[in-house]
């Protein structure tokens, strides 16, 4: 941001896309930059940050190797614009010329190209042009995925180019530094874009607009701070305000300064309630005592000045091991810039530091990634040698970074794996940092070890050289130059100071350990007292057979890796696929025993009980032959978002009993909360019924939960053997591959069918389906089917008629029971005798309620031999297909995966051994299938998801895309098409026959102004009871269902909200206004309904309100799947203040972009 000249005038005012970027951050920051500018107030010194400069000068280098690339290839084909030395108008508007001649005589690449509006300043990396003649926008940055910042840029850059007459392509790019090529659509992004510019260009008229020309004020509400940046920090200092307070949000703040409370003394002063400010009441008191705490030490302490210090939960040090003497004190020494060769892969992990009890320093160095493998090799084997000589020992360190580096670290180099697993089964490894907050307050804003030292290192604190994490990066990266410069002295001389910086972490880190010990002792406290509790984690054995499939994947970070690779890579991935998910849930069932409840709380399928909101509706009772006691207890409390706990059977979810609880706790960390599994009778918005049941050896107990949380995966069955016996396969086939339907689908390569194409559409799609199947040679093929085209009723005729005229035998699995049922009973309808169709019937389930077969058990096989001559279907899960006792391997002709867009590709392979050809039947654009663990490659995505390579429109040579919604109407499909389908999916004309009186078709916006809002508004259910209130009864015509003229009724409403609470509230709403008959529920409750009229309600006030991030609230799956519920109109009733924010990532921009679609579709684009 600078003056063109020293008029200081709004019209002489430049800014650039970084502008943009500290505006969308924190617009006080930008704003006092531009007083500073208007000589309105004192400018804010800038700290150096060589970290900062460091990656300054990498990136250079790194733009300078692509600059070399492309000469090289280019020759004078490149055009490179010289930036002016001074940014005069004059010297922009020569240099924006220069770039304009470059444009128009056809350069093959521009770099340094040079914008300036009057306005706006900008110079682009690289200009490439493309094959049709338009220009691919090109940004080098260092960083190894694409940030928010870079895209903005990029944004800019192509706005810039259209109004200087260049056509850009329709995608930008960032080179990134590991080599890789980051591309995102312009429609991403754009309108993020323009959102912020507007924005900035509002702040920007309103400052020079001040009739005071004064200065903007700290706390002007109007404007939003980041409280973390050098400008913000000196107004908290000197305002006292309440983000002094440790572990204070900006959230928080705006909540208390609603309310009046500024300042950290008012916080402490506070004697209301926590529910008049909107914060939890043990938050509350959390920050208050913390507020205490701080007012309490010196106003200015010294370096060395102990702070105030309250053990406010002495019982939580009991879970501190008994010392040991072959306990170990652990830091890691990392530098995330350090990479190699190409730069495939970052950050190095270049010391492992470790001390005794004696305090003895045993240092592990690694100056590259070969060495790093090493250095973890050896850290292994001696924790394993000093393990066999004390096998009780830990090691213990402060905070998470040495844990989930080990384990990445491990991940990288194949090295270990087994082992640094071992440990954490263990519990070898003790974090600190948890502890501390468990259990002690500190009149202190930041937590960190060093600002704990003060209280136990006594005479042996002091400061170092290397003072903190980001100095020693700095210095190894100065050490590791003068070494390859030759200065080995001064270079090994700073590699000592590092090292000595490193014992004194880990010295710090025995001192806090034996401190802990000790105020524990002083309320009575011994340390080693609690159980040491079991895990039910799975092992993960190292397989032969994941090995030679990653030996045929190739490394995993290199460029171009092929389709083949790909697909060994993943079916590596998926041999240990269930266990991982296995593992990731217990890891974090383990967390929330032991975590503070804010930490969890949002997680899906999460009850957190509200105070007094457990009450027992039946006591403890025994009926009939029951031999153990039960109990029914309700709980009523907030859901987290995205939470679907329905009903079922005794395998259920947890409920959580605040330590020490009602029985001693068996599973996780010590001092884990105790946790038993319940059978979930009933569920609603508020909470759930559950009956729990007394376990052997525990008497009868009044204690009550504090939380449901989630239920365990079930088994995988024969699932494992499945996809092994899938995965030999590949292996002994080398170097050729199998002819088989999932190797195509992970290959993404088109069907195999014996003619060599898939059979065109001239007539009934049905047909070419058909015969498209009948072709296949062992292989798949994918049929997309958006909202109300048609999709089941497609998949029950082909299927009808490949077994009646054909006599095949085909299976149908999905995510779901009821999924598949629905394909089923479809498929009777088509006209297949029920006879054919089979499946187990649901246990409490009437078996003459079901329109097909009902087998029992076991009655795969035996239904299948009955129906051998006829051909046949047969319904099942995934736990059916695998086990080849029910389905013997390759015996079906074709397997239809209903709902494939949901359906992993692990549960693909897994169920695909039944069958010698696959059909994909679903749409990726719906919610997506949940999944909890964190695999080496996407292998949980949607087999077709993955198929479709990030297309929303399934590709054609991969299969059919339904194209024609019967169900919204043109004025409704639109959007939805533009949202998800690539514009698309058309209406079906007999969508046009309907009318509603009075209301025009459409997606309405219904913008509604609140604040405070997170889960439930008010102002948007009393605007929905409005909007159902002006629909009711009006003339509704609909042949479809032979509705002629008749009166619109509550049944022809849907009220959808990602929230239980605020289905709840709007429930409640409506039926206070004698609407109790509408439809309300969450956006999977809907899936595959729909209704004449279909309202949105998103409930959160702002961005900083929403739970679980707003990728949740505004999924561009979710809203397609809420708005396709409507045959005549959708209305999305939603806050304003929602799109004022800017996302953290490019998924978020992208994501954010498409709402702003919906929701300004008058804006540019």
């Amino acid at each position: 941001m600078f003056f063109l000249d020293e008029s200081l005038s709004r019209a002489c005012l430049v800014t650039s896309a970084s502008d943009l970027t500290v505006a969308s951050t924190c617009e006080f920051a930008f704003l006092r930059k531009l007083d500073a500018k208007l000589g309105r107030t004192e400018r804010v010194d800038e700290v150096v940050d060589a970290m900062l400069a460091r990656t300054g000068r990498l990136g250079d280098e790194h733009e300078a190797r692509v600059l070399d690339a492309y000469r090289a290839e280019f020759g004078p084909g490149v055009v490179e614009i010289e930036r002016p030395a001074e940014l005069t108008r004059d010297a922009l508007a020569e240099a924006v010329a220069a770039t304009k001649r470059a444009f128009d005589a056809g350069a093959d690449v521009v770099f340094q190209a040079t914008f300036f509006d009057g306005n706006f300043v900008g110079f682009a990396d690289f200009i490439v042009r493309q094959s049709d003649g338009r220009y691919l926008v090109q940004d080098t940055k260092l960083a190894r995925s694409a940030k928010v910042t870079a895209l903005l840029q990029l944004a800019a850059y192509v706005v810039q180019l259209r109004q200087l007459g260049v056509e850009p392509a329709d995608t930008v790019q960032i080179l990134l530094g590991n080599g890789m090529t980051s591309t995102h659509r312009v429609s991403d992004i754009l309108p993020v874009y323009l959102k912020r510019e507007e924005r900035l260009h509002r702040i920007i008229a309103e400052r020079f607009d001040d009739p005071n020309n004064a200065a903007v004020v700290w706390g002007d509400a109007r404007y939003t701070i980041c409280g973390r940046c050098e400008t913000c920090e000196a107004e908290i200092l000197s305002s006292r305000d309440v983000l002094l307070v440790g572990g204070m949000r900006v959230t928080q703040r705006a909540r208390l300064a609603a309310h009046g409370i500024t300042t950290i003394e008012q916080l402490v002063d506070f004697d209301g309630e926590a529910s008049d400010v909107g914060i939890g009441a043990s938050t509350l008191a959390g920050l208050r005592l913390q507020a205490q705490l701080q007012l309490e030490g010196p106003p200015e302490p010294g370096p060395g000045t102990p702070p105030p210090v309250r053990v406010f939960n002495p019982l939580a040090l009991a879970a501190l091991p008994e010392p040991d003497p072959g306990d170990i004190f652990f830091d890691f020494e990392g530098d995330p810039l350090y990479t190699e060769g190409e730069g495939r892969s970052w950050g190095l992990d270049y010391l492992f530091g470790l001390v005794d009890v004696d305090g003895t320093f045993t240092a592990f160095w690694a100056h590259s990634f070969a060495e790093e493998r090493v250095a973890l090799r050896n850290f292994l084997d001696y924790v394993a040698d000093r393990r066999r000589a004390f096998p009780n020992l830990h090691i213990y360190h402060y905070a998470s970074y040495e844990r989930t580096h080990l384990s990445s670290i491990a991940a990288r180099h194949g090295e270990g794996e087994d082992e640094v697993d071992q440990l954490f089964r263990d519990n070898v490894l003790v974090d600190l940092y948890p502890m501390v907050k468990k259990s002690i307050r500190v009149g202190s804003r930041s937590y960190s070890i060093k600002k704990l030292e003060p209280l136990y290192m006594g005479d042996e604190l002091r400061e170092s050289d290397v003072k903190d994490g980001a100095a020693s990066i700095t210095e190894y990266a100065d050490a590791r130059e003068l070494i390859e410069t030759g200065n080995d002295t001064d270079g090994q001389h700073k590699l000592d100071e590092i090292g000595d910086y490193n014992r004194y972490d880990c010295v710090s880190t025995l001192r806090l350990r034996d401190w802990l010990i000790e105020r524990g002792r002083e309320h009575g406290i011994q340390p080693g007292t609690l159980h040491e509790a079991k895990d039910s984690v799975p092992d993960i054995e190292p397989s032969p057979l994941r090995y030679a499939l990653l030996s045929i994947a190739g490394d995993r970070l290199a460029a171009g890796r092929s389709a083949d690779q790909t697909a060994a890579a993943f079916a590596a991935a998926a041999i240990d696929y269930h266990q991982r998910e296995q593992k990731s849930f217990w890891w974090a069932h383990f967390a929330r025993l032991i975590q503070d409840v804010q930490s969890w709380e949002d997680n899906r399928d999460v009850l957190v009980v509200e105070d007094g909101g457990a009450s027992v509706e039946k006591p403890w009772f025994r009926e009939g032959k029951q031999r153990t006691d039960r109990r029914w207890v309700r709980l009523t409390g907030k859901w987290a978002p995205g939470s679907s706990v329905k009903p079922g059977d005794s395998a259920g979810p947890f409920v959580l009993y605040e330590h020490p609880g009602p029985f001693e706790a068996t599973v996780g960390d010590p001092g884990s909360r105790p946790t038993r599994s319940v059978k979930v009778l009933e569920v609603d918005d508020r909470g759930a019924l559950v009956e729990e049941t007394l376990q052997a050896g525990i008497e009868p107990f009044d204690d009550l939960p504090m939380a449901l949380t989630p239920s365990a995966p079930p088994p995988a069955g024969q699932q494992k053997p499945a996809i092994e016996e899938w995965a030999q396969a590949i292996v002994d086939a080398q170097p050729e591959w199998p002819s088989d339907p999932v190797v195509d689908i992970l290959r993404r390569t088109p069907p195999r069918t014996r003619s060599g194409a898939l059979t065109p559409v001239t007539g009934e799609r049905i047909d070419a389906v058909i015969a498209s199947i009948l072709d296949l040679d062992r292989s798949y093929l994918a049929v997309q089917g958006p909202p109300g085209t048609g999709k089941t009723y497609l998949g029950a005729h082909v299927i009808a008629a490949l077994v009646r005229d054909h006599g095949w035998k085909i299976g149908v699995v999905a995510q779901s029971h009821a999924v598949v049922e629905n394909l089923l009973t479809a498929v009777v309808k088509a006209g297949l005798p029920a006879g054919l169709v089979g499946k187990v019937k649901k246990t409490g389930v009437d078996a003459t309620s079901v329109p097909y077969t009902p087998l029992d058990a076991n009655g795969h096989l035996m239904f299948a031999t009955e129906n051998d001559a006829t051909g046949f279907v047969l319904g099942g899960t995934a736990w059916d297909f695998s086990n080849k006792a029910r389905v013997p391997r390759h015996s079906l002709d074709l397997l239809v995966i209903d709902e494939a867009g949901q359906y992993s590709l692990a549960f693909t392979i897994a169920a695909s051994v039944a069958a010698r050809n696959l059909m994909l039947l679903g749409d990726p654009q719906q919610l997506p299938q949940v999944s909890q663990g964190l695999h080496p490659e996407p292998i949980d995505t949607s087999a077709l998801g993955w198929v479709s390579d990030g297309h929303d429109v399934l590709p054609a040579d991969l299969g059919y895309f339904l194209a024609e919604s019967r169900r919204m109407h043109p004025a409704v499909t639109a959007p939805v098409s533009r949202l998800s389908y690539e514009g698309e999916l058309h209406a079906h004309e007999v969508t046009s026959s309907r009318y509603l009186d009075g209301i025009e078709p459409g997606l309405h916006i219904e913008a509604v102004e609140h604040a405070g809002n997170a889960v439930a508004s008010a102002e948007e259910a009393a605007r929905v009871v409005e909007l159902v209130r002006a629909a009711i009864g009006r003339s509704w015509t609909d042949p479809t269902e032979s509705r002629d003229d008749d009166p619109l009724d509550q049944d022809d409403i849907i009220v959808v909200s990602p929230y239980n609470a605020q289905v709840a509230l709007v429930r409640d709403t409506l039926a206070a206004a004698g609407f109790d008959r509408v439809r309300v529920g969450t956006v999977d409750k809907f899936q595959g309904q729909e209704a004449a009229i279909a309202i949105v309600t998103l409930a959160a006030s702002a961005a900083s309100e929403v739970p679980r991030g707003m990728g949740f609230l505004i999924l561009k799956n979710r809203l397609n799947v809420a708005i396709s519920r409507a045959k005549w109109a959708a209305y999305l009733v939603y806050s304003p203040a929602l799109t004022d924010y800017l996302p953290v990532n490019a998924q978020g921009i992208a994501e954010l972009s498409a709402f702003l679609t919906l929701v300004e579709p008058g804006g540019k684009s």
